[in-house]
């Protein structure tokens, strides 16, 4: 009877936020379009497509995925990648807000939690952590280096939110009947444990996806088609540039 009644709320709650989370993207939308027309200078069309094209890649790409444990979590095919991509070209605020909406859209597509708390920390704190990405670029004049610290970094901050969602979600005995007995007494270790399943794997794909986009330069390539106005500055961009000219050089003699 606990367990059903536990059910019950679970489903009052979701339903509740799922109605909260729609009105959150309308206004986000709307916020997104004021800017649009009031800041013309800062939003440009392709600035405005490639966040569009972006949190539309991420969402398609989070459907690609494998579920090593039940209730939630699951290994995708790098569909954060796109907006790690998107924040790390336009900086850390534009990361937020594309974190939080990619973390609405997700809930939506598929709503369930247990308190209110587990829904701020899952899919509005824990999404958001793609903003850190923003900021990436400043850690070296090396892309490579940035972009896979960036991408380590975002998942570790995902993982200390989820962990604590994780740990308040199993303390509440959660509702499954079968739920393990030492795992309510130990919540947090549960946490850890259920986290590091699927986490560090999700993040080892995107590492490698934005390791060898960054490597072989298509993401420089990509990036100044889409964004012509960001500046690349990389130490690996021009010793490549060097080398090639090199080649040129050599070539012609």
């Amino acid at each position: 009877m606990l367990h059903l009644n536990l059910l019950e709320v679970s489903e009052q709650i979701t339903d509740t936020v799922m109605w909260i989370s729609v009105a959150a993207v309308i206004v986000l939308l709307g916020v997104i379009a004021i800017i649009c027309f009031k800041g013309k200078k800062r939003y440009d069309a392709k600035h405005i497509a490639f966040a569009g094209v972006s949190l539309g890649l991420s969402f398609a790409l989070s459907y690609v995925k494998f579920s090593p444990v039940p209730y939630g979590g699951s290994i995708t095919l790098a569909s954060f990648v796109p907006l790690l991509i998107y924040a790390y070209v336009y900086g850390l605020a534009d990361g937020l807000l594309v974190g939080l909406i990619f973390g609405l859209l997700n809930f939506i597509s598929g709503p369930y939690i247990l308190t209110p708390m587990t829904f701020i920390l899952d899919y509005l704190l824990a999404f958001a952590s793609i903003g850190f990405m923003g900021i990436a670029r400043k850690f070296s004049d090396k892309i490579t280096f940035n972009m896979v610290l960036g991408v380590l970094g975002v998942y570790l901050i995902r993982f200390i939110f989820h962990l604590v969602s994780g740990a308040i979600y199993f303390a509440e005995n959660a509702v499954w009947v079968d739920f393990p007995e030492w795992a309510v007494a130990n919540a947090f270790i549960y946490s850890f444990i259920y986290q590091c399943v699927y986490i560090p794997a999700d993040c080892l794909i995107a590492a490698i996806v934005l390791f060898v986009l960054a490597k072989t330069r298509v993401f420089e390539r990509f990036i100044h088609i889409l964004a012509p106005k960001f500046v690349v500055n990389s130490a690996e961009t021009k010793s490549d540039d060097i080398q090639a000219d090199e080649d040129i050089t050599a070539l012609g003699e």
